[in-house]
This record gives structure tokens, sequence and C-alpha cells, in this order.
């Protein structure tokens, strides 16, 4: 089963409690769907960039809401019922993509193969280290001169 987030962005009005029992429906629909929720996420009230206008007035502001979960690849279509949901200014399914799990993951070598395609040189930089260094040692210089110059006034 694949990985997804689901972004839940509600009204800003919208008490505790009520946005507990959106996310508790979300989480047994997925359940009864054989998935798994991994990770809920709440991220508080958010800035919006734009007004989204709903029958009882415009919103600048929402609250974030993520939840993580392990779903059939049809659970965006099962998710439709949300477009009902008159607390929800707007929801987003996002598929986690290239991500390995299980037996897959087990089976990798990490990438260690992969980092050795690269040159070692161009991954630690020694050429712009050393002009730092020398840019820092200058700047010490200049310290030790002023804190001299202030003990023999």
């Amino acid at each position: 089963m694949p990985l997804y987030d689901c972004m839940l962005l509600m009204k800003p009005h919208v008490r505790k409690e009520a946005l507990l029992d959106l996310v508790a429906r979300v989480g047994k629909h997925v359940f009864r769907r054989n998935g798994v929720v991994t990770d809920i996420k709440s991220f508080g009230v958010v800035q919006l960039g734009y007004g989204i206008k709903k029958l009882d007035g415009r919103y600048f502001q929402g609250q974030l809401m993520q939840m993580t979960m392990m779903a059939t690849p049809n659970m965006n279509k099962e998710l439709h019922y949300l477009n009902k949901e008159d607390r929800l200014l707007r929801w987003l399914l996002v598929k986690h993509r290239d991500a390995k799990y299980g037996l897959e993951f087990l089976s990798e070598d990490d990438g260690k193969k992969e980092l050795n395609k690269f040159p070692r040189f161009n991954m630690i930089g020694d050429d712009d280290a050393d002009e730092e260094d020398d840019d820092d040692d200058n700047d010490d210089e200049e310290y030790d001169v002023e804190q001299e110059e202030r003990t023999t006034e």
C-alpha cells in the first residue's frame, strides 16, 4: 500500500472537539479500508496567501492538519465525501513517490553504491573551505589589535 498525506484545512473558528471528530472520521474510513494512519500533525492556525470564499464568508486563516496514512490507491475517490463537509475550507491527498517499505526497503543497500559514483573532492569542497579559513584568521588578528589598543588606553 502506498503512503499518502491528507492535508485538511479547516475554518479558523472550528472548535478542537469538532476538528478531532473530523480527523477521527477520516481515520476510521481509512481503517475500514484496511489502511493504517501512521502520523497526525497539527500546524495550528495558519495565514493563507489568499482568501477562500465559502457560503458564510471569506477566510484568510485556517487550521491545518496533516494525516499520514498507508491506504489503497483508490482512497482519493473514497474521500470525496469531504467536499460536503462545511467545516473544511480545502482538503488535499498527496501520494509519496519513490518510497520503499517493508521487504523492498530491507533488500536495498541504502544507496551506498550510489555515493561512490560521485568524486570525493566535490562532496567535501576543500578549495572553498581553505579560503574561508584564511578570512577567519584575518578577522581574529584585527580583533587582537583592537583589544590591545583598549588595554593600553
